[in-house]
């Protein structure tokens, strides 16, 4: 048996959010420590990692260890139908095939229940190992969103380029070139708009536009984004999910067609 009560209702809409236009279909893993997805997008060179820590929900019970094959755009239409203010309560028995979502009103004067068939989902688990990352940059969310965004209007690259002087966004496209510098700023009256790169080597990695902009959809969960770089891994970009866990992002960067052209 499992049941999940989230009094934060909107976070949960919030999360599928911002996974639903990167994965259709995923598993929800859940265990006695939390409520969990990892997923990669369907031409596999994106991998999101969603984590809803247990302590965080107002009740937690999962008898065992559970795997619900859900297609996330269905999910997303049913959480639509719940409030902003609603708690949401996550139902299901162990060996069903359906899932059952109810939404109550604060006030307690309307329950809805809509209930969702599970899906059989073939998914291995990727290993995502700790690493060492030689520069990280913490920085407002909206203002990661605000450059992906203006940087996709130039070009489909953007080079992240971190060095002492600061942290460079920059692009190029047919109709001309881009580059955005931020410097450390620490010294701001609220501590989420503080702008903090911790270089270890500089670094400097091509990704996707289009794929940057699909992460920047979890903006709403989380004042600040941290992105971790290395030379030779896949970025991270991870949003915090309130106090109770985070999403994130991995991508590869692009090899450079020069480097292409040589090999």
């Amino acid at each position: 048996m499992l049941e999940l009560r989230l009094v934060q209702g909107s976070l949960l809409k919030k999360v599928l959010e911002s996974v639903k236009d990167l994965v259709n279909d995923a598993n929800f893993d859940c265990s006695t420590t939390g409520f969990s997805l990892q997923a990669m997008d369907s031409s596999h060179v994106a991998l999101v990692s969603l984590l809803l820590r247990s302590e965080g929900f107002e009740h937690y019970r999962c008898d065992r260890n559970l795997s619900m094959g859900m297609n996330l755009g269905n999910m997303s239409k049913m959480l639509k139908c719940a409030g902003n203010d609603d708690i949401i309560t996550i139902k299901a028995d162990d060996g069903g095939d359906t899932v059952t979502f109810m939404f109550e009103s604060p006030k307690q004067d309307k329950i809805a229940d809509f209930e969702m068939k599970l899906m059989d989902i073939d998914s291995e688990h990727l290993g995502i190992p700790d690493a060492e990352y030689h520069s990280i940059v913490r920085m407002p969310s909206n203002e990661f969103s605000r450059i992906c965004k203006d940087l996709s209007t130039i070009g489909d690259t953007v080079v992240i380029s971190v060095t002492k002087e600061g942290v460079k966004f920059s692009t190029a496209g047919d109709i001309g070139t881009a580059n955005i510098v931020l410097r450390q700023n620490t010294t701001v009256d609220k501590p989420e708009d503080a702008i903090v790169i911790e270089m270890n080597e500089p670094v400097s990695l091509s990704f996707a536009l289009r794929y940057m902009n699909s992460f920047t959809k979890a903006t709403p969960l989380s004042d600040t984004v941290t992105i971790s770089l290395s030379s030779e891994l896949p970025v991270v970009v991870e949003y915090k999910v309130a106090e109770m866990g985070y999403i994130r992002y991995y991508l590869a960067p692009k090899i450079e067609e020069e480097e292409e052209d040589k090999a």
